[in-house]
């Protein structure tokens, strides 16, 4: 039977099968709640939570008293800025965020504003990264926090964290770093970084949804949101999900032992996927440092080139599970596919628009790749029910809008065909490509393959 290849990594990944292991007997025989303090079940709970807490704090090199278990990053953040905002009222009322954060930042700082917070979002430089002096001149008497993620969850650029947290710190300020993008993949110290809150989830790094944690320097004042039962050392009311927790800490275990070659081994396959891009098509640029980044994100743009066009433009082989694909030829084919659309006035058609879909993956299925001049060739195997871990991957190409370079392939089309053009037909709609998209126009992103890459293939 043929899989659709999950190509939306950047967005959840699959639960390790040794983190599934973990979780399966807090289902069924340790079922107990972790508050109950009065039987062993209760106990046993108590002690696995307690255990997953240590590996979480292990991996961002913290105190496990200084962890809060969550639903995941997005309640992280919205406890660390609401919290903090409101523990800090009588200080003052203005927080300094990036343009570029996540939704799970922008929204709770949106509501703030509503409730009279003074909000400043700084822009980032051509690189995707924002300069430190921009931060400085932010900073106020009244600045009671400053929030900037570790790691971009669209174009994966890594600003500058520890150089942004010795600034706040010296006007007196705490910085909070949204890490769920990068934890398990690059290395994370909160002791040498100087972060005061750190919020990540588990679903990015191989284990389960619905928990997160939120890291919280102690001296740092957080108000809690919820209340009822004073879990979680009172900022966090409510049963703890155990087997969510469990599985979070054999995740976040697995990637603190498997960190430094995964790095080594998935920017390798990056860089050479970026050569290979660079080499078969023109007006292929990166979109963001290519220094400062995750090491399994690589984000482009091609000129001239829609993305819903482009994803119109895929082989069929890519739908089937295998990746066929000649660069030049998909861009070709995507600029001749799908309706011309005029560019909304004042907008570049151009410029370079957010990513969409990025892909990380330990995969199910094994990828020997072959990579030719102008073509990237994957053929996909399954391993059947062999267990064996499996490394990750992520590596992403972003498309952008635009007219021109879109004429020229059309008109390369038309003259190999007689000229008269012969748009390709859109996929059978039982092969359509698995992807969470917004139709909105000129956004969305494929992966082209290097070499010696594994892909995960969607059960």
């Amino acid at each position: 039977m043929n899989q659709p290849v999950y190509m939306d990594g950047h967005a959840t990944t699959r639960v390790d099968p040794r983190v599934v292991e973990a979780m399966l007997p807090f289902f069924s025989d340790d079922y107990g709640n972790a508050a109950s303090r009065h039987h062993r079940f209760g106990w046993r709970a108590r002690d696995a939570v307690a255990e997953a807490r240590s590996s979480v704090a292990k991996l961002i090199g913290a105190s496990a008293r200084e962890l809060i278990f969550t639903s995941g990053a997005t309640e992280s953040n919205n406890l660390a800025l609401k919290g903090v905002a409101e523990a800090s009222r009588d200080r003052g009322n203005h927080i300094v965020t990036l343009e570029t954060e996540h939704r799970a930042v922008l929204d709770p700082c949106a509501r703030l504003a509503q409730q009279g917070v003074r909000v400043s979002y700084l822009p980032v430089r051509a690189d995707g990264l924002v300069a430190p002096a921009a931060l400085e001149a932010a900073l106020g008497p009244e600045t009671v926090l400053v929030s900037v993620m570790t790691a971009n969850n669209e174009i994966g650029v890594l600003q500058p964290v520890p150089d942004l947290a010795r600034i706040a710190a010296s006007r007196g300020v705490p910085l909070h770093t949204d890490a769920a993008q990068a934890a398990g993949f690059v290395p994370i110290d909160v002791g040498a970084s100087g972060v005061g809150l750190l919020s990540l989830t588990a679903h990015k790094l191989y284990g389960p949804k619905g928990a997160g944690a939120l890291f919280v320097r102690r001296g740092v004042k957080v108000a809690a949101l919820l209340d009822g039962g004073g879990h979680e050392a009172g900022l966090r009311s409510g049963t703890l999900n155990v087997p969510a927790i469990v599985g979070f800490g054999r995740a976040a275990e697995i990637c603190r032992q498997e960190l430094t070659g995964e790095a080594v081994r998935l920017s390798g396959l990056r860089d050479r996927l970026w050569e290979t891009l660079r080499r078969s098509l023109s007006g292929v640029r990166v979109n963001g440092s290519m220094t400062a980044r995750l090491p399994h994100n690589l984000n482009v743009s091609v000129e001239g080139v829609s993305g819903e066009q482009l994803l119109a433009g895929l082989s069929d082989g890519l739908l089937r599970g295998r990746l066929l694909l000649d660069p030049r030829r998909v861009v070709a084919r995507a600029a001749g596919a799908g309706p011309r659309r005029r560019p909304r006035q004042g907008v570049d058609p151009l410029r370079p628009r957010p990513l969409q879909h990025r892909s990380r993956g330990r995969p199910r299925g094994r990828c020997a790749v072959r990579a030719g001049r102008t073509a990237a060739r994957a053929d996909t195997r399954l391993r059947g029910r062999r267990r064996r871990p499996a490394p990750r991957m992520a590596l992403v190409a972003h498309v952008v809008g635009g007219t021109a370079a879109a004429r020229r392939c059309r008109s390369d089309r038309a003259g190999r065909a007689g000229g008269v053009r012969r748009p390709s037909p859109p996929p059978p709609r039982d092969q359509a490509l698995e992807t969470t998209a917004p139709r909105s126009r000129g956004r969305s992103a494929i992966i082209f393959v290097g070499t010696r890459l594994r892909l995960e293939v969607a059960s």
